[in-house]
């Protein structure tokens, strides 16, 4: 059953929130948010749903390749 207020909250504020928090000092909050989008769309295309714990590993990844490529100066 939903709460009322489910509609009007983003479908992955949690685990936006859990990897921004993650990531700190890494990645600015805008570009989590932009992998977390990336991977919901990439996880409707390719696995036809995009459900919470697919989502989260797809950003997590992400975020992570991006870290190293950082860590490598490009």
């Amino acid at each position: 059953m939903s709460r009322p207020d489910d509609a009007d909250t983003p479908p992955y504020v949690d685990v936006e929130a859990a990897l921004r928090d993650e990531f700190a000092g890494v990645h600015a909050p805008a570009t989590v948010t932009r992998c977390i989008e990336a991977a919901h769309y990439g996880a409707l295309e390719v696995a036809g749903g995009a459900h919470r714990g697919l989502v989260e590993r797809i950003a997590r990844k992400h975020l992570e390749v991006l870290a190293l490529v950082a860590a490598e100066g490009g």
